[in-house]
This record gives structure tokens, sequence and C-alpha cells, in this order.
């Protein structure tokens, strides 16, 4: 009796160390949401206020973003270098079809719900409020990433005009047609932020370069990969400090909203996307799961709970990438050759959860009009939506952004999606939360797709060549008892058959 006390007590204790962290986590939020609203129903906080409230917040996300270069430069880079060309194109493939393939999924189960629910007919656009203004983006704008265009008013030439010599009648009309003549010019300019597209381009092709220069680029690797564990290290440092900057940043949010009267306007659209954010993170994702890897979705879904939490409360999934990276590897026993190439590339245009939005926000704007949407249009919608959410930045809002590129596809007013901000942060951040769900499934399904290409780059390396990408993951149980480390890598020691040594672990 005593023993089974003790190992209960054990077992909790081991439990609660395993995931103190998550635990913190989800106490972290649940205080931020009462003393948001403590502070805002007691205390009457100016705008300055509000933004000095928030600041242990912004110190969490600034950090964040600070480890985020780094990380995805050395966990690519390490990444492609540890396959050959074959073999990452291959995975590569692999991972944008199934991207493709689950945002699709999406936006139809999106289209669905808001024809079936129809949560714009019961209201009009007139008996919503409007918030912040409409963004001035095109499709190119949107891909090109980094660059943007906007319209610049002209100002006329002066003329000088003897008024003295001309009718009153006459100067009248003269400033009438001047006031209504404008000239633009079309000018290009460059947003603040990191071009992550560009990027994750670069390391692919320097990781292929790498991988190809055999004994030279050893020295390369090697820094690479040194600079992805430091990183990471450096990532479980700011963890600590997370539940304080989540705590804040919740509380700071629920202080700046102005009017919460807008939730009940917007009740059947939130819940119609909010429903379809829930199906999909429940029954489609862990469906296409199961029936590739076959071992249960929700375990795994389990083991991402950190990173879910995460991506929910600061609502970018960039910012959340290192969080991922740490939970599929650690969690999920997920190959870090896998984990380093795919999940960087689904951060950024793996997005179902914004093509589901936008699907259901677009059609939920023309209900609100009136505007009746043929097959062809809800076709243009379900295309556009997919091909947006893919150009979409995997910052906070930038749905809304995308968004206005879906409305003007099918001939809606994009001033329109100002209706859909005052709730956007909210779903924003469950949208976040199911797209990093989305990437974790993917690294699982392009693993188990790609485990006879692994296996056989584990067992054609030679134990002088170094491969510190390969982990236990990739293998079953009873395989790992027969592999060895070399420079934090697998290869068989072919010198013993029977006794095999660990000489190195990540």
């Amino acid at each position: 009796m005593m023993g089974n006390k003790e190992r209960r007590g054990m077992n909790l204790k081991g439990l609660l160390k395993r995931n103190w962290l998550l635990i913190a986590t989800v106490i972290s939020v649940l205080v931020g949401i009462s003393l948001g609203v403590v502070v805002r129903e007691y205390a009457s906080l100016s705008h300055l206020d509000k933004q000095y409230f928030g600041f242990p917040g912004e110190i969490l996300m600034r950090m964040l973003k600070l480890v985020i270069l780094p990380l995805i430069i050395s966990s690519m880079i390490t990444g492609v270098a540890a396959l050959d060309s074959e073999v990452s194109g291959k995975i590569g493939l692999r991972a944008v079809i199934y991207y493709f393939s689950t945002t699709i999924i999406a936006v139809i189960l999106g289209i669905i719900l808001v024809m079936t629910i129809k949560p714009g007919v019961s209201q009009t656009a007139d008996h919503i409020d409007r918030a912040g203004t409409t963004p001035n983006v095109t499709t190119v704008d949107t891909l090109l990433d980094l660059y943007k265009t906007k319209r610049k008013e002209l100002e006329p030439p002066k003329v000088s005009v003897n008024t003295t010599t001309i009718p009153p009648l006459t100067t009248t009309i003269m400033s009438v047609v001047e006031n209504i003549t404008k000239d633009y010019q079309i000018v290009g300019t460059y947003s603040d932020g990191i071009n992550v597209l560009g990027l994750i381009v670069f390391c692919v092709a320097f990781g292929l370069v790498i991988g190809k220069m055999g004994e030279k680029g050893r020295i390369l690797l090697e820094f690479f990969d040194a600079l992805n564990e430091a990183t990471m290290k450096l990532v479980q440092i700011i963890m600590c400090y997370m539940p304080v900057g989540i705590l804040f940043l919740i509380a700071a949010k629920i202080i700046e909203v102005e009017d919460w009267e807008i939730f009940k306007k917007m009740g059947l659209y939130m819940v119609t996307v909010l429903s379809g954010l829930a199906i999909h993170a429940t029954i489609c994702l862990p469906l296409i799961f199961f029936v590739i890897v076959r071992k249960n979705p929700y375990t795994f879904a389990l083991g991402m709970a950190q990173a879910l939490v995460t991506a929910l409360m600061i609502s970018s999934s960039s910012a959340t990438l290192p969080i991922t990276f740490r939970c599929a590897e650690e969690n999920n026993r997920i190959d870090k050759r896998i984990t380093r190439f795919v999940l960087p590339v689904g951060a950024t245009i793996n997005m179902d959860g914004t093509a589901l939005y936008e699907a259901v926000a677009a059609i939920f704007i023309a209900q609100l009009n009136d505007f009746t949407l043929d097959v062809g249009q809800i076709v243009t919608i379900s295309i556009t939506a997919t091909v947006a959410s893919i150009g979409a930045a995997g910052v906070p809002n930038a749905g809304l952004v995308t968004m206005v590129i879906v409305l003007t596809a099918v001939g809606l007013p994009a001033s329109d999606v100002t209706l859909i901000v005052a709730v956007d942060w909210l779903l924003d951040r469950f949208r976040t939360m199911i797209n990093v769900l989305g990437d974790a499934y993917g690294a699982g399904i392009v693993q188990k797709l790609s485990k006879r290409e692994l296996e056989r780059m584990d067992l054609t390396s030679d134990v002088d060549v170094a491969n510190p990408f390969a982990l236990e993951a990739s293998l079953d149980d009873e395989e790992c008892e027969k592999k060895s480390y070399v420079n934090g890598g697998f290869t068989v020691d072919k010198t013993d058959a029977i006794s095999f040594t660990e000489t190195s672990q990540f």
C-alpha cells in the first residue's frame, strides 16, 4: 500500500515536472482574463496607461521575434543539408501537397457552414459598427511580402489667374472642377518585417549547396548546427518568462476592447467561424493523420499543447515557431530533419484557419449586403481564399490584409472589411492555433511518408560522415536499440553487429 502511494506521488511529481510550463501558461491565461476584467471594471486607464500595462507582454513578443530569424536560418540550412537533393525534393513535395489539400478542405468546410448557417441574412451592414481602416493592398503586394505599392496624390500645378477679370460664377466653377480632378502616382515602399518567403528559398538553396560540398562544407554545417542549438537554449530561457508575458498580454487586450456589445451583434458570425475551426481541428486534420500515420492523433495534439496555447495567446504562428519545434521534437519525437525543413515552411504558407476564416467572412459580408453569389463567384472565393492565405504573413491580424483581396475578387466593397475588425483580434487567435496544429500534423505525416528515405540515409551513412540531424524519432523503439549516435546523428555501427555505442547526443 505504501509502495503504491509513493509510486503515485512520484508519478504526480514527474507529471508536474514535465508539464509545469503548460500548467503555468494555462493559469496565467485565467489570471490574465480575471485581471483584465477587474482593471477594466474598477480602474480608468488612459491610452498611455493601457500601453504601459501591456509592456511585459510586449517584451515577450520582442524576445520571440528576436530568435525567429536565427532559428529559421539555422534550422532550414541544417535540415536541408542533411538530405540529398532527391530526398529533400520528395519531402518538400509531400509537404506542399499536404498544405494545399488541408487548406482546400478548410475553405470548402467554411463555405458549407456559412451557406448553411447564414449568419449575415438576419441583419444588415448598417446595424454593425465599423472599426479601423481598410488596408490598401493588391494580390501582387501580398505575394511580394515586404514590397508594397500605394497611391500618392499629386498636387495640381498652380496657375496664377487674375481673378479681377473673371466673373464670380466662373471662379466658382473653376474651383469645383479643380477639386474634382485629382492625379495619382503609384509609388513603391518597403514595409517593416522579415521576408520569410525569400529567406526560406535562400536557406533551401544554401542548404543543398552545403550538402553537396561534402567535407569542405562540414565547418559551415557544424556552425549552423551549433547556432540552432544555441537558439533553442535561448528559447528555453524565454519560455520560463512566457507565463508572465502572456498574463499581461491577455489582460491588456481585454482592457483595450472598447465595445463588448459588438460580440452580441456578431455572435452568429463568430459561432460559424469557431465551429468551422473546431470541426477542422478535431475531425478533418486528425482523420487525415490517422489514415496516413495510423497513430492516435489526439495524443499527438496533446504533445503540441504548449505550442497551441502559445499560438492562442500571441496569435502569431511565426513567433510560436520556436515552441512548435520544441514540442514536435521532444514530445512527439519527430525527426529533426523533418521538423527543420517542414515547420518553417508550414508557418509561412500553411494557413488552414486563415483560409477558412476568409471564406466565411467574404460570404458573410455578401449576405450583409444582400449580394447573391453564383457558383462561379463561390468558386472564385475558394480559390482566392486559398491563395491569399498562403501569402498571409504569420503575424497578428495578417488575415485582414488578405481579406481585401478576397472581397475585391468577387466585386464586394473592400471597405466592408472594417465590419469584422472589432472581433478579428479574438478569432485571429483561434485560427492561428489551428494553423500551428496543421503544421504539426503535417510534420508527422511527412515523416511517416518519408520513413524509407530517412532509414536509407541512416543505413548508407558512413561512420566518419557527420550527420547531426537524425533522431530516433524516425524509428521504432526496437530499431532504436540497434542504432548508435555519430556527432549527434544515427548510423549503423558496421564494425560490430551485436554491441552498439552511444557516443554523443543532442
